[in-house]
């Protein structure tokens, strides 16, 4: 039944859940018994078992409307069981924190899915495509073998049940999934991204730590995302954040004048991007995977900001003095310190395109250069932000960029540019300093 704090506005079926849950228990019970159950079922046979805990909690919250936190001791107690029969992450050399961490991932999830299904064909859609990106970065893994083989039939089988779904949930959906199939479709994607991500031993170094985190979060990026941006709204503005509400990413995008549909298949885009760049930890070099993830990221952090400022809460809400206590002083923080972000934010922009140069002219591979890029760095800071200040690229406002503030800002680039030049062949003579790295840094910081 619709409700107000619902976006669906006509009743509609809400088992669907159990069309997941079937199809792909049944499909995966019936290719491993049809194989070898010993290799192919028994491994995943507790997260199966598990996986039908998880949806029957969620069917007897469809059922009776089960109160947050009854619902969430009951995922903790499933999840534990599941970690206990060895479904954990391998992100630390600490057994204990891999506990915990695989107890809250599951969990994180779990819920973050059963928060982003807000609108017709979302979580099924996310769910599927970072499905695909989890079977794709397990088959193009060089090191596959055998073993991987019944993680692949099992997410076989879970993208099969929940793509022949999509087929009647996308807008406008002929029939929903309910609690039951959100927490089931993320609870088995969570557990299956801890079987299948990379693991870290002791001696890895940091590099490949980060790329042994990354690649799950990134898969899962989307569903993290808008729970996390959701739950700091609602915390902002006073507002329960277990509550539903019309104010998800989804809903915003609505709001901004896209349709339901256009605004389901953008986040269906970003949740592809981040799964290519999971992908891109398997085929670039570290330090080319981490500048393309840094710009994608702030790119999301610019987009999301300005989601943010979406007008999603209703007059009524925000003139009852609910938020002025919390949300007034952080607004003016922030217009504070903008200035001071955005000088950060050009510190960080500033070194990602230097860097680039320094990959793009030596072809990924930095070696011995690696020394000069580090050493020649801030200087090449210095003077470009000297460069911003000198032509007043922080005097505007980014809304109402002007030609002028254009013009300004390519001569502070090229100024900052030139100067580092002058200053290298003044010091070294410019001695083992590619001339070609500041033309690339140019032209990308253009």
């Amino acid at each position: 039944m619709p409700k107000d704090n619902r976006w669906h506005r006509k009743e509609t079926a809400l088992f669907g859940g159990a069309s997941i849950f079937c199809a792909m228990v049944t499909a995966w019970l019936l290719a491993a018994c049809l194989t070898d159950w010993s290799h192919f079922g028994k491994p995943y046979l507790a997260m199966i078992l598990c996986s039908g805990g998880i949806f029957i909690l969620g069917l007897i919250d469809d059922i009776f409307n089960m109160d947050p936190q009854h619902k969430l001791a009951g995922q903790v107690i499933i999840t534990a069981i599941l970690v206990f029969f060895g479904f954990r992450l391998a992100w630390t050399d600490s057994e204990t924190l891999n506990l915990f961490l695989s107890i809250l991932w599951i969990v994180g999830i779990t819920n973050a899915f059963n928060l982003l299904d807000n609108m017709d064909g979302l979580a099924s859609g996310i769910a599927i495509i970072a499905g695909a990106f989890l079977f794709l970065y397990l088959y193009l893994d060089p090191n596959l073998s055998y073993i991987s083989a019944p993680l692949l039939l099992t997410l076989a089988a879970y993208l099969g049940a929940v793509s022949g779904f999509l087929v009647y949930n996308f807008n406008p959906a002929s029939i929903f999934m309910g609690d039951a199939g959100s927490l089931f479709v993320g609870f088995v994607l969570a557990c299956l991204t801890i079987t299948g991500a990379p693991s870290q031993t002791s001696g890895q170094g940091f590099l490949h730590l980060i790329s042994v985190i990354a690649i799950p979060i990134l898969i899962l990026f989307i569903p993290i995302l808008d729970t996390g941006f959701v739950s700091l709204m609602r915390k902002l503005f006073r507002r329960p954040i277990s509550q539903g509400g019309r104010d998800h990413s989804s809903h915003r995008l609505v709001a901004i004048g896209l349709s339901e549909r256009k605004a389901v298949l953008v986040l269906y885009l970003f949740s592809a991007v981040s799964g290519l760049m999971a992908l891109a930890f398997n085929r670039l070099s570290i330090g080319a995977s981490l500048v393309l993830i840094t710009i994608y990221l702030l790119f999301i952090l610019f987009f999301w900001i300005y989601l943010a400022k979406v007008k999603v809460y209703s007059e009524k809400s925000i003139m009852s003095g609910e938020v002025s206590g919390v949300i007034t002083p952080i607004l003016i923080e922030i217009t504070f310190r903008r200035k001071l972000f955005e000088v950060l934010l050009d510190l960080v922009l500033i070194t990602i395109a230097y860097y680039t140069a320094y990959l793009l002219r030596f072809e990924g591979f930095l070696g011995l250069n690696f020394a000069f890029f580090l050493n020649s760095l801030p200087i090449v800071i210095a003077c470009q932000i000297l460069f911003f200040y000198i032509f007043g690229v922080y005097r505007g406002v980014w809304e109402n960029t002007s030609i002028r503030d254009l013009i300004s800002y390519g001569k502070a680039i090229t100024a900052g540019t030139i100067a580092p030049i002058l200053i290298f062949l003044f010091l070294y003579r410019f001695y083992s300093f590619s001339r070609a790295v500041f033309v690339i840094y140019w032209g990308l910081m253009l």
